[in-house]
């Protein structure tokens, strides 16, 4: 993944965030609304967890060294989990607020301009989203997908606030606000679990996607004619990158350099199919009786 590339998003997510802050909390101003200010909440933290997104893809940039052998592309959970735990606060905040306007309603004012700056802002946030969705997807990056599920999570947040404003706008009845608001929050609580639950697998090293490791499956699958066997396998993903090891198992009397050959092959093989994934293979002979007891460690080779 182009970690430069992907810092340019992020960017592009910090100056929607500005915009649409000052947007709504403009009309908070001018409407005394207590949903857009719950809005407008949501887009500060969508601020921070930009900010965040940029300094984690900067250090998921860094190559390996010394103490970080494996790279530092988990580095790109920091910013989902933080984003994730701000999403949370922010519910909080917003219900707390919610509360007191529910036990102390209040007219509101000057709906029309309210819903015109929020309508503008919505509309910002749709449209980066859209575009931070398909990086994110494009460049394997969590951070940036993270962003873009807030953000579309905040785009439905205003579509909500804005019905239920037009519907006070036509009724008269202020206890719509901090209801709409109340229901804000449980909906972006809904999408701090998800992202948290997201960066709880990242870092507890799970597998490939199913749909990734048959394509692993598949090319080793060209070498059963050739009598090569394979086990051993295991797989793990740490933000944008892939890591996968498996044993190669090859008749005993071939040369170190044939097998040698033959690991680098699978290989580039394998990256060709599967692009930014770090490949370990092991070579062992068919016949020893020992090639046989790790076999216990097979990740992928049942699908064969």
């Amino acid at each position: 993944m182009s970690h430069k590339s992907a810092r340019s998003y992020a960017f592009l997510s910090i100056a929607a965030a500005v915009a649409t802050i000052a947007l709504k909390f403009g009309a908070y101003l001018f409407t005394n609304s207590v949903s857009l200010f719950s809005d407008a909440a949501e887009s500060v933290v969508n601020l921070v967890a930009a900010v965040v997104a940029v300094w984690a893809l900067t250090l998921a940039a860094q190559p390996p060294d010394d103490e970080h052998t494996f790279g530092h592309s988990k580095a790109e959970y920091f910013s989902s989990g933080l984003e994730g735990a701000l999403i949370l606060i922010a519910a909080i905040s917003i219900g707390i607020a919610a509360l007191g306007r529910l036990i102390n309603p209040q007219p509101l004012e000057q709906v029309g301009i309210g819903l015109i700056l929020s309508l503008v802002a919505t509309a910002i946030n749709g449209g980066v989203a859209i575009i931070l969705l398909r990086a994110g997807k494009r460049l394997r990056s969590i951070s940036l997908r993270a962003d873009a599920h807030h953000l579309l999570t905040d785009v439905w947040t205003s579509v909500g606030v804005l019905v239920g404003l037009g519907l006070v706008k036509l009724t008269g009845w202020s206890i719509l606000d901090p209801i709409i608001a109340l229901l804000v929050a449980v909906n972006i609580v809904w999408a701090g679990f998800r992202l948290l639950k997201e960066t709880g697998y990242g870092l507890l090293d799970t597998a490939l996607p199913a749909s990734e490791q048959k394509i692993i499956t598949d090319v080793l699958a060209t070498y059963d004619r050739q009598g090569i066997l394979f086990h051993a396998m295991r797989s793990r993903v740490a933000g944008s990158r892939r890591f996968v090891s498996f044993h190669v198992l090859v008749p005993g009397n071939w040369s170190v350099q044939r097998g040698h050959n033959l690991c680098e092959e699978i290989e580039l093989a394998i990256s060709k199919a599967l692009p930014s994934t770090n490949i370990m293979t092991h070579l062992e002979p068919l016949e020893d009786p020992l090639s046989w007891e790790d076999q216990g460690l097979d990740r992928l080779s049942e699908e064969k």
